[in-house]
């Protein structure tokens, strides 16, 4: 099988770890601050926050920027449910808005409308969570310009996104929002195994968020509410935190990865270009990338026209899995989940989310796929739809 994802891992990648595993620190030891500040460093941000997931790094983001029981979260359906999920973990409500038909990102007059529809209930949400689908970044100026006029906070969901830009400013820099979350993923664009990591500009946001990592707990006396005299044994639980954090030998491998980030985006963005002019009689759905994104492809989706193939998305898959190609489907609308339907979501809600939902799917792309191997698929592709 050709899986669709897949991680790179090189001697150098190896040796970093055993590097870490030889050391005197396993766990909290100087391999996680270096890899907060290089990654910050790549992004242009001022701080960087390593945790166990981006799951975590979601979660401690919304409790950090103060989401709570009673206020509520918007985001996209066309996504994990960890997007939404983060809401939940802080007692919010969860809404969600559709995506654009060409990018497949969250649209934005969709967001203005729901928006100004909101004002006048007096339900505008705490936070707006933008997903960059498939490493493509979304609207992110007309977003931040709307934080502006309704008064939320913007934090971009980046699991797919690391290396990708938007007008030549790097995802992450939080230029356009309060915060940005990366995956790393063995499927991401790179991988500390698991992991993830939360970028800002805001000191306040970023110290808060490092304490929920790690059980609430601070050394730092300029921290503390009740001794500062005490020894360095002496600690303070300031508030409920979690045991979210990464480890030194998760962030050594993330290290060594980070040195190829540029090499990974770019050899994806080759290949994406190869399938754009592979597929272009296929009766398919391809992406648009807007003229101001480069996008990191975390992955190369398409979606069955079935008007025009004959066949369905359930009809296709199937073929390309016994023909050895280990297609996906990136995603499930996160409102059709059980879970969420038990929260009042329905069909029809989110009407391009559903349709993509029905007709998605995602063809291999990584770094180490061959062009032999891509034509492999390609072929398959078509035999498939005949």
């Amino acid at each position: 099988m050709i899986p669709y994802g897949r991680q790179h891992i090189t001697q150098a990648d190896v040796d970093a770890v055993i590097g870490v595993l030889r050391s005197d620190f396993l766990t909290q030891g100087p391999t996680v601050p270096a890899f907060e500040a290089a990654v910050a460093a790549a992004c242009k941000a001022q701080y960087g926050v390593a945790l166990s997931s981006a799951t975590s790094a979601l979660h401690v983001a919304c409790l950090a920027l103060g989401l709570k029981a009673g206020d509520r979260l918007w985001t996209v359906p066309n996504s994990f449910v960890a997007s939404a999920n983060c809401a939940r973990y802080c007692g919010a409500d969860v809404d969600f808005v559709d995506i654009d038909a060409r990018t497949w990102n969250m649209s934005v007059p969709a967001l203005a409308h729901k928006l100004a529809q909101a004002r006048k209930a007096n339900t505008v949400p705490k936070i707006v969570v933008p997903v960059h689908f498939s490493g493509q970044p979304t609207d992110q100026e007309t977003i931040w310009d709307l934080a502006q006029e309704y008064g939320f906070k913007v934090l971009e969901d980046a699991s797919h996104a690391i290396g990708a830009s938007r007008s030549d400013e790097p995802v992450g820099s939080c230029r356009w929002s309060h915060a940005t979350v990366f995956s790393f993923h063995p499927v991401k664009i790179i991988t500390t195994c698991e992991g993830g990591m939360v970028l800002t500009n805001d000191k306040t946001l970023a110290w808060r968020m490092s304490l929920l990592r790690s059980h609430g707990i601070t050394r730092e006396a300029a921290h503390m509410t009740v001794r500062t005299d005490e020894g360095a044994w002496y600690y303070e639980q300031l508030e409920l935190g979690f045991n979210y954090r990464m480890t030194d030998v998760h962030a050594a491998l993330g290290l060594s990865q980070l040195t190829r980030l540029k090499n990974y985006v770019e050899r994806r963005n080759v290949l994406a270009k190869r399938y754009d002019q592979l597929l272009e009689e296929f009766p398919l759905q391809r992406m648009t990338v807007d003229e101001k994104n480069y996008s990191s492809y975390h992955l190369y989706v398409i979606r069955v026209d079935v008007a025009k193939a004959y066949k369905s998305r359930r009809e296709v898959f199937a073929a390309l899995r016994q023909r050895g190609i280990d297609v996906n489907v990136h995603y499930m609308p996160i409102h059709l989940q059980p879970y969420y339907r038990q929260l009042g979501f329905e069909s029809g809600m989110f009407p391009e989310s559903e349709k993509h939902g029905a007709e998605a799917i995602t063809l291999p792309l990584y770094p180490e796929l061959s062009e032999a191997q891509q034509d492999q698929i390609v072929a398959a592709l078509h035999q498939s739809l005949q």
